[in-house]
């Protein structure tokens, strides 16, 4: 009987883990928070994650875990990259069906916005409905959003730069910590995903 070597073993087991995207929030911005994709990745395959694979400098990192792995991920990655980069960064998970559940669900693709006016902002944990009610959907105009979920789905005409609807707003009123992605970005990280 064949023997498969350590590595194609590890391949296949790689193979049937399911992929996430880790979105770090702040990194490589500005020249703040300077962060190496080729030691990000390093950092995760320490932490047990496969295919490791990181788009663009701004903190997106692709992977295969399983689920105990998957399930330690949201305290040992930040933990891990404050010890070994010195910096305290937010990341925020998905798994790949949560990912596309997010892309599918934006109501501004379905009302056929300009797709370069809009962004996507991750939320590390579900907002209460309490707390939902009482953002400002005037705050911003002609800016729009959506909370569904664990996103916030926002219509920006005039750019992020601009807006008032920043990660500070929505972290301090829904009590949790947000990322936001233009949809470009969203759409290639799906597209990865499916690979």
């Amino acid at each position: 009987m064949p023997r498969t070597s350590s590595k194609k073993r590890h391949a296949d087991l790689a193979d049937d883990s399911p992929r996430h995207v880790a979105l770090l929030r702040g990194v490589n911005v500005g020249g703040k928070n300077l962060l190496p994709m080729a030691e990000l990745s390093r950092l995760f395959v320490d932490q047990g994650c496969d295919d490791v694979r990181t788009y663009i400098q701004s903190g997106n990192v692709l992977f295969r875990a399983d689920a105990p792995t998957r399930a330690r991920l949201a305290e040992s990655l930040p933990a891990a990259i404050r010890r070994r980069f010195g910096l305290d960064v937010p990341v925020i998970l998905r798994s790949r069906a949560e990912f596309e559940g997010a892309v599918a669900a934006n109501p501004f693709v379905a009302a056929g916005a300009d797709p370069a006016t809009l962004y996507v902002g991750f939320l590390g944990m579900h907002p209460t409905a309490a707390k939902v009610s009482t953002l400002d959907a005037g705050r911003s105009p002609p800016d729009a959003f959506r909370v569904i979920g664990r996103e916030i789905h926002l219509r920006l005409p005039d750019g992020i730069a601009k807006t008032k609807l920043t990660n500070a707003y929505f972290d301090r009123v829904l009590a949790t910590t947000s990322t936001f992605r233009g949809w470009r970005t969203v759409l290639e990280l799906c597209r990865r995903l499916a690979e």
